[in-house]
């Protein structure tokens, strides 16, 4: 009897132990899929931490690019982005063509002097050969009503936009608004002062 007890002790023994060692091999097995589980959503982190710090880099560098540019450029920078219209998102330059020589007279009318300026223009852009879009900004200065100095500044950005479609730029590479005369560059009290704020303004961004 007492050596039926003691076999059965010893299978009890040994039993236990397998048992000890399976579930010892099971934790260990599920401690090292876990490991890898923290592994990999470590890198996750990593490489979207290395992402914001790519996205926070191109941002700073955009500012950069802008800092110290005209408003209204900088409005046309925001405005295209919105858009999804660039690829980089940056600006690249601005013009400015008086209307006292773009126009004539009271008028949305081009002259020759301001068509020999948008030639000009448009041959750059084709020789740049780049992926720009120009926003042509219509400007007027503060004599009149804001309605109608809203309805000149677009009609004579409209002008210059037909103008560069027909000599070949594409049409969904340009937009044109009017400021009216809410953006004036110099003071509306004096003459010259006027003449300058009567102006379109070309902004090209890439």
């Amino acid at each position: 009897m007492k050596k039926v007890l003691l076999g059965l002790a010893a299978v009890a023994l040994v039993s236990g132990c397998a048992t000890k060692e399976y579930v010892n091999d099971q934790v260990a097995g599920v401690n090292k899929r876990m490991d890898g589980k923290h592994a990999e959503l470590n890198g996750r982190v990593d490489q979207q931490g290395q992402d914001i710090s790519r996205l926070d880099g191109r941002l700073g560098q955009q500012q950069s690019a802008i800092d110290g540019v005209s408003r209204t450029a900088q409005d046309a920078l925001s405005r295209a982005n919105a858009a999804g219209k660039l690829a980089e998102g940056k600006f690249v330059y601005e013009m400015n063509i008086s209307s006292q020589i773009a126009f004539k007279f009271e008028s949305s009318e081009l002259t020759d002097a301001a068509k020999a300026e948008l030639d000009a223009f448009a041959a750059k852009l084709k020789a740049d050969n780049k992926n720009v879009f120009i926003e042509i900004q219509g400007h007027t200065d503060s004599s009149g009503s804001q309605a109608v100095n809203m309805k000149i500044g677009q009609s004579r950005a409209d002008a210059v936009h037909r103008y560069l479609a027909l000599n070949g730029i594409p049409l969904h590479r340009m937009n044109s608004i009017s400021y009216g005369e809410s953006a004036p560059i110099a003071d509306n009290k004096t003459r010259d002062g006027r003449m300058e704020n009567r102006r379109v303004t070309l902004v090209v961004l890439q």
